[in-house]
């Protein structure tokens, strides 16, 4: 009995221990876990949480809500940044080629400050690699201001966040999950990489300066990566509410100086900081994002004025007894130009300092008072953001000019309020309401996309290597011309630099039988520039050499104030003086050789008719000498590389250059070969001769 009594009382503790278990496991079951994985407090929710409603901004999953973090990720100290690929699906048209089907795709990237340091003007560069285009972004734009659709798939691109700019810290928001993170969603369309695979990029990385970011953490559908502080890297210690201004080869200011409920005027202040940098005829273009409209201009106007778009539009909804007529421009992308020097005194819309010149920004190593445009606009809301405070700059800037460097502009950055003396004339200043920079900066042009080009002759050579085939592109050729734009540019004799490239044909083929070169068939393209720089090395001595520069305008438009900038190298330091235009050696800048004309010598006048009826056209020209010595470059070969530039930039852009050089032997094999071959033949016929002599 005993026995059983004990077996009895073990079976009653092993029940009794069942239970506990089992409702131990029904109360954690029953237990929620926030978005980090962790469990809720009692009485809290993640709206509570993070002082909103859980259709904020996030949903690394879904639609909405905070993403959901990784338990390896859940200690980073930084920027935690997620890709997640949400799907994708088969476009027409529908081929068979698996490499060249298009698909359309939808991704999303989202942020979260877990750190302690605020970010301001975010910026996630995205390694895409799969051809994609990209079509269109919400909550964010392209950071160098590229217009949609545009191509991203080969070198990747940067996207900066918009409307919101910077991810503040949950220390100081008390982990209000809306102002610590943010979210774009990306739509666009990649090809080939068929299903199941999946089409990710190489890899993601917060751009903004102060980071470091390892590689991202991959899965089928999604990477992510926390980018923390950079230890080595030391702030500037200025204190400043907004972003730091930043250094750019344009500078562009959009100054808020008075805001209404409905409307606020703005002051656009475009800058020249870079030594070679140039704009002439400028044109200005963004896209508005919130359904603006410009009302008037003052220093500038629009390309185009149509009221009717914003009748039938948004605008005509809301200002429903508003004249549209006398509006300046109702586009969403309007293109603005600079006034001519006329209107400079005008009392609508002159009277402006810095305005009024044509569209002419010179560099400051040319004239310092010309090196900065200002233009003014009264810009109308409308709802929701109709409160004065409520200001949205425009967004993806573009600034063009006639024959110009190309700019890439970045997205707007609120910056300090800018300081502007008092118009009372007392020593005090005025702020702006608001201010935001856009910067841009000079990019290289890609090949054969040029405007203007060099050609290449020597003294020791009597043969001119000109213009590559295409160098500034073979797009507008007049319909029906036959040539070939792979076929290198043929040698031509020095006189046929001065026609036209229509007139060179019968020209550079005469020359080629004279000396035996090739013939192509089809002939080559022009090189379809518009300006044209020949370099022709002068002469070579013991202590010195000089080389002539003349330049060709081959276009419709002359040009006032040309410079041109040369980058020679080691033989910049042998520079010694120029006999036709202002010459200087800007040795801070690669030792680069600034010229300029003189007075009564700055006009590069355009191409004219010649003197006959059927005469060839001829171009403007300009020349000069330029002398250097040898105290320091004595070593160097002038009559090989060393004598030819590196970089020529006319009027800030920079000109191709064709890709041999002239060589003392005649740089031709097939030249050379029958000049030995002919000096074989007279030997053995000599030999022949003696020979038969001798018996």
């Amino acid at each position: 009995m005993e026995a059983h009594r004990r077996i009895l009382v073990l079976v009653a503790i092993f029940c009794v221990s069942c239970l506990f278990f089992v409702a131990c496991r029904a109360a954690d079951d029953d237990q929620e876990y926030d978005e980090f994985g962790d469990p809720k407090t009692p009485g809290a929710s993640s709206s509570s949480l993070f002082g909103g409603s859980d259709s904020g901004q996030g949903g690394g999953e879904g639609e909405g809500g905070p993403p959901k973090i990784p338990k390896e990720a859940r200690t980073c100290n930084g920027i935690y940044i997620t890709y997640n690929f949400m799907g994708r699906e088969k476009t027409y048209p529908f081929i068979k080629n698996a490499s060249a089907q298009s698909w359309a795709f939808k991704a999303q990237v989202q942020l979260v400050n877990m750190g302690s340091t605020e970010v301001k003007s975010w910026k996630v560069y995205i390694g895409f690699r799969h051809n994609e285009l990209l079509v269109s972004t919400e909550g964010a734009v392209l950071a160098e201001g590229d217009e949609l659709p545009a191509q991203v798939g080969v070198n990747g691109t940067t996207i900066a966040g918009w409307p919101q700019t910077d991810l503040k810290t949950a220390i100081e928001t008390a982990g209000d999950y809306n102002q610590i993170s943010a979210q774009a969603t990306l739509k666009g369309t990649q090809f080939g990489l068929k299903p199941p695979a999946t089409p990710m990029p190489k890899t993601i990385r917060l751009e903004n300066e102060g980071f470091k970011c390892p590689a991202p953490t991959k899965h089928k559908s999604s990477m992510f990566v926390c980018c923390r502080k950079d230890p080595k890297f030391k702030p500037k210690s200025t204190k400043v509410k907004y972003t730091a201004k930043r250094f750019g080869d344009l500078n562009i200011m959009y100054d808020v100086l008075q805001a209404y409920t409905s409307n606020y005027q703005v002051q656009i202040t475009v800058n020249n900081d870079h030594p070679l940098g140039r704009l002439d005829h400028w044109n200005i273009s963004w896209d508005w994002m919130r359904g603006e409209f410009i009302h008037s201009l003052r220093g500038a106007y629009t390309h185009l004025k149509d009221g009717s778009k914003c009748i039938y539009g948004e605008q005509g909804k809301y200002y429903q007894d508003f004249d549209f007529s006398t509006v300046a421009s109702c586009e969403r992308r309007p293109v603005i130009s600079d006034l001519p020097r006329e209107m400079k005194n005008d009392d609508k819309v002159g009277k402006l300092p810095y305005c009024c010149k044509n569209g002419t920004v010179l560099p400051k190593t040319m004239n310092e008072s010309e090196s900065r445009s200002i233009f003014q606009m009264q810009v109308f809301k409308i709802p929701p953001d109709m409160n004065r405070t409520a200001i949205y700059p425009p967004q993806n800037w573009k600034v063009t000019g006639i024959l110009n460097p190309v700019y890439k502009c970045g997205a707007p950055m609120r910056v300090e309020p800018t300081e502007f003396p008092d118009p009372s004339g007392l020593q005090s200043k005025v702020l702006a309401v608001a201010s935001w920079q856009i910067a841009c900066n000079i990019t290289k042009p890609k090949e054969r996309q040029s405007r203007c080009c060099v050609s290449f002759s020597a003294y020791f050579n009597d043969s001119i290597v000109p213009c590559d085939t295409c160098a500034c592109g073979c797009d507008n050729l007049p319909e029906g011309t036959r040539c070939s734009t792979k076929a290198p540019a043929m040698l031509l004799p020095a006189e046929a630099l001065l026609v036209p490239f229509e007139n060179r044909t019968k020209k550079a083929v005469a020359w080629a039988r004279i000396k035996h070169y090739p013939i192509w068939d089809p002939m080559p393209c022009p090189d379809s520039c518009r300006v044209s720089i020949n370099w022709h090395i002068d002469g070579d001595y013991k202590n010195a050499w000089t080389a002539r520069m003349t330049l060709f305008n081959w276009g419709e438009t002359a040009f006032e104030d040309w410079f041109t900038a040369i980058q020679m190298g080691q033989a910049a330091q042998g520079f010694d003086r120029v006999f036709s235009f202002n010459g200087t050696l800007l040795k801070d800048l690669n030792n680069t050789i600034f010229l300029q004309g003189l007075k009564g010598l700055n006009y590069l006048i355009a191409e004219t008719n010649g003197s006959k009826p059927g005469d060839p056209r001829v171009p403007g020209k300009q020349q000069s000498v330029i002398a250097f010595n040898k105290k320091l470059t004595w070593k160097l070969d002038i009559a090989g590389e060393d004598g030819f530039p590196k970089k020529i930039f006319f009027n800030g852009e920079e000109c191709a250059l064709p890709k041999i050089r002239p060589k003392k032997n005649g740089g031709n094999n097939s030249h050379r070969m029958n000049s030995l071959m002919t000096l074989f033949f007279t030997f053995i016929l000599t030999l022949f001769l003696m020979t038969d002599l001798f018996h």
